[in-house]
């Protein structure tokens, strides 16, 4: 599954909430009146949305009659203080559900306002793209929230394309070889290396992408020389936002980042009762 619907969002959602309200309900807002009420939710500092609907799931899925209206969209850019919803529902519908919805929205703000960041910093020839390094069963909202913050996605998993990395080169002991077995395949080929001396032996073979893995910008430049416009070109390994610009202005391809969706600090997200 690539794209976000409303099944998924459905699946996911129902189970954060079962973890959080399990097995008893939300015994503290059980307390209180059940009265009508309205909430807003605001951005506390400046980012890029995304998740709105996982929030909106929340609560709807947590209690009946639930009003939920957006004021931005995902993948907009707000400044601190701008309203991003509004909800109207009663009380105890929206605290059992406000911290579930405000996770899902925070975290996946998170990820698209960093995603953003490095963007902003590239020129318009190379893409920025996030890996496999998500958290478990939110890869389809993280991957999401990097394209909403101008990124692109790396492969999804691991029956989306071949990736010929160090471990499995040290498996099968000739990169040639694997190389040669993935031919016919009808997949898309990336081969990992981490110095010239393998981009030369792998030279001519019929594939698609070079990544080049950690690699000192100097012998990137010697790489991409060497390569032309042979093969697609990428560039991974301890990426920051002090040094992307160097490696985007080589004009490679595709830079890929870890830290988009295992490191991005959840933008300050609350709600209040009104």
């Amino acid at each position: 599954m690539h794209n976000l619907n409303k099944n998924y969002i459905n699946k996911i959602v129902k189970q954060a909430l079962e973890e959080d309200l399990k097995p008893f309900g939300d015994i503290t807002s059980k307390k209180i009146e059940n009265i009508k009420s309205k909430a807003k939710i605001i951005a506390k500092e400046n980012g890029v949305i995304s998740g709105l609907e996982f929030c909106e799931f929340a609560f709807k899925l947590t209690g009946k009659e639930v009003k939920f209206l957006k004021k931005v969209k995902d993948g907009e850019k707000v400044k601190k203080g701008k309203i991003l919803a509004t909800i109207s529902a009663r009380a105890r519908t929206i605290l059992s559900a406000e911290r579930t919805a405000l996770n899902f929205l925070s975290h996946a703000s998170g990820i698209s306002t960093l995603t953003n960041k490095f963007v902003s910093k590239t020129n318009n020839k190379t893409k920025i793209c996030c890996t496999r390094k998500t958290t478990p069963n939110l890869r389809v909202l993280e991957k999401y929230a990097v394209r909403k913050g101008g990124g692109f996605n790396h492969r999804y998993n691991l029956s989306h394309e071949i990736m010929i990395k160090d471990n499995h080169i040290k498996v099968e002991k000739s990169l040639n070889k694997i190389i040669k077995k993935t031919i016919n395949t009808g997949k898309t080929v990336t081969v990992e290396i981490d110095n010239i001396s393998q981009l030369k032996k792998i030279m001519g073979l019929k594939f698609k992408r070079i990544l080049f893995d950690n690699m000192n910008l100097s012998d990137l430049k010697k790489c991409l020389k060497i390569c032309g416009k042979k093969y697609d070109t990428e560039y991974s390994g301890n990426v920051t936002l002090k040094n992307i610009s160097k490696f985007s202005k080589t004009n490679i391809n595709r830079i890929s980042i870890g830290s988009l969706t295992h490191s991005a600090k959840a933008l300050d997200i609350s709600l209040d009762i009104v």
